[in-house]
């Protein structure tokens, strides 16, 4: 009989039926094989807690009130044998003083003695084995045997049990910090109903790989377990999961706006404060996003919904806290689509430059180029870079486009000079990334060093909102590093964002291109005419060229020139067009001391190849 009942509780252990299973079909078995008991398993936690296993005999009250009591020298039975790690036999439950305060719980129900014998299991108690009896009496020698079997095929079942256990918990959590990882995530993601207000946050540190970078990934590792504590903190240990890297989730209960927001003011809060790490005082610092599920909202739309919340707040407001609204996901999919095509096209070669002439209004001559951006689709389309300004919001997209674009115009100066044709300069945007990733003018020599074109025949075009946009003086003081190695800088779309000509005193500039806007309102009566004169008359006073830009009709050139403006460019003389068409036009108009009397260069509707 013991021998099947071993094979029996055996093969349920190898096939890995469930604990609770496993120990209910023992203790089953036990009490049709021997008549008069009542057969109980607790299981002994690593803080010394009793917990029902099974007791498939025993009222449902009287398992749960032996829940949570606390093993010890007169805890009943089964929490003396725990303590004492040997088998305690109890044959008058109403006297012993074991029992003292549990026999209120077992006398009501008939029992009048217990035996309980210790479960061990890698050195340390692990569980309880008991018989309960209605007599007052000990063990027979058959029960003794029965136990006996019975302790031995429940320690195997509690190590097969722990180690399955340890396996889950290693595999649902980040060893740094001790948080449950990504895929515990995944697992309480899926749990959470749609019809309940629940909502997630998504932190991301914003200061990880300066801190690995200067003082080692060490310090790096302390910042990640210092910025883990005090998220966990706030958002408790149970729901606070590190995702990866330097990314974090907190999944919030029974919240709504309001108290989402207040949760991620919360976790900004507690991260402000210093942090030593690696021996180094450093102070944390994450971005936040957020998303709070709607009605019948499944949880991947909603953890969607806090990705799309976190990547805007890292592009607009990093170390803050930006919450999902309806229509950020279409605009950031919108931004992810174009970044999408301009890497595609950048790795296929299908960004080139075109050419707009800048021209001295006097004479229609050209002077100069403003290079500008241009995408060929794969079907031969010509794409403005309008079109796909969202994607120069990511730094390396902007870089490489730039990388890209300065060596195009490099080569084709280099064929223009080539050509002895009058060449001048010709203007190149760059972005703030352009600035912030450092050595530009090593990039720059480099360039246009190998293509044999001295940096005198370009401008660097800056607009506004990278010249004055930064929180930093990087921009600043690369333009200032830039103008005392010769090169000239010209703030492209003066007037549309917050420029002043207070600035150009700290940050000069070589020339100002007075954007479109200001040029359309170049009508009698419109304050217009004043601003643009204004401009002129300080800029000159300064020392600096103005280009208007955005000339569309003959009336405005006479006008700027009325006002003092010299140089232009705009659709009136031309769009901006491929290299062999501007080779045409340096060709025809371009400004040569050889030329007495140059032809004006015409509205591009009027005027052969251009």
């Amino acid at each position: 009989m013991l021998l099947t009942l071993q094979n029996s509780i055996l093969e349920m252990i190898a096939r890995g039926e469930p604990l609770n299973a496993t120990i209910d079909r023992l203790c089953n078995t036990v009490e049709e094989t021997v008549a008069g008991i009542v057969c109980s398993v607790l299981s002994v936690d690593a803080q010394g807690l009793l917990h029902p296993l099974s007791a498939p005999s025993l009222p449902a009250h009287y398992s749960a009130a032996l829940d949570g009591i606390r093993i010890g020298p007169c805890a009943g039975s089964c929490g003396t044998a725990a303590y004492r790690g040997r088998p305690v036999i109890v044959t008058d439950i109403e006297n012993d003083p074991l029992w003292a305060d549990y026999k209120s719980f077992a006398l009501p129900l008939g029992f009048r003695a217990c035996w309980s014998t210790p479960i061990i299991s890698s050195g340390r108690v692990t569980g309880t084995f008991a018989f309960y009896f209605k007599e007052k009496r000990g063990p027979s020698e058959i029960e003794e045997r029965m136990v006996a079997a019975c302790v031995h095929l429940c320690a195997i079942a509690l190590e097969r049990n722990e180690r399955v256990n340890e396996r889950q918990r290693l595999a649902y959590t980040d060893v740094l910090t001790g948080l449950p990882n990504r895929a515990h995530f995944n697992l309480v993601l899926a749990e959470q109903g749609v019809r309940c207000r629940w909502g997630i946050l998504l932190a991301d540190m914003d200061n990880l790989k300066l801190v690995n970078d200067t003082f080692g990934h060490g310090a790096g590792d302390d910042l990640i377990k210092a910025v883990a504590h005090r998220i966990a903190s706030v958002g408790g240990s149970g729901l606070t999961f590190r995702l990866g890297g330097d990314e974090f989730a907190i999944i919030v209960k029974n919240t709504d706006t309001s108290k989402l927001a207040s949760v991620a003011a919360d976790i900004l809060q507690a991260l402000k404060e210093q942090s030593v790490c690696g021996g180094h005082v450093v102070f944390p610092a994450a971005t936040l996003g957020g998303a709070v599920a709607s009605a019948d909202e499944a949880p991947d739309q909603v953890r969607q919904n806090a990705d799309y919340a976190l990547y805007h707040a890292k592009e607009r407001n990093r170390g803050q806290y930006i919450e999902f609204v309806p229509g950020l996901g279409t605009a950031i999919t919108r931004r992810f689509r174009a970044i999408h095509d301009v890497s595609l096209a950048l790795s296929e070669g299908r960004i080139d430059a075109h050419y707009q002439p800048i021209v001295r209004l006097e004479t229609g001559e050209v002077v100069g180029f403003e290079a500008l951006c241009r995408m060929i689709t794969k079907t031969g389309d010509i794409v403005s870079a309008a079109h796909f300004q969202e994607a120069m919001k990511d730094a390396h997209v902007a870089a490489q486009l730039t990388f890209q674009m300065l060596q195009r115009v490099a080569t084709d100066m280099r064929r223009w000079l080539d050509l002895d044709l009058p060449l001048q300069h010709v203007g190149v945007n760059l972005s703030a990334a352009d600035f912030h990733n450092g050595s530009l003018l090593e990039r720059l020599s480099e360039t246009f060093g190998k293509a044999g074109v001295p940096l005198k025949h370009l401008i660097l075009e800056v607009t506004e909102s990278v010249y004055l946009g930064q929180r930093d003086h990087v921009v600043a003081d690369e333009i200032k590093a830039l103008r005392q190695h010769g090169l000239r800088v010209a703030l492209d779309d003066f007037g549309t964002g917050f420029a002043s000509l207070t600035h150009l005193l700290t940050v000069p500039v070589d020339i100002i291109k007075i954007d479109k806007s200001f040029i359309d309102r170049l009508v009698p009566g419109d304050g217009g005419s004043a601003i643009v004169e204004g401009l002129l008359g300080i800029a000159e006073k300064l020392g600096i060229r103005v280009v208007a830009e955005g000339i569309e009709t003959n009336a405005q050139v006479h006008q700027l020139l009325a006002l003092g403006c010299r140089l232009g460019q705009g659709y009136y003389y031309s769009k901006a067009v491929d290299r062999e068409a501007a080779v045409m036009l340096l060709k025809r108009f371009g400004q040569s001391p050889r030329d007495d009397e140059p032809q004006p260069l015409v509205h591009p509707r009027r005027s052969a190849g251009t």
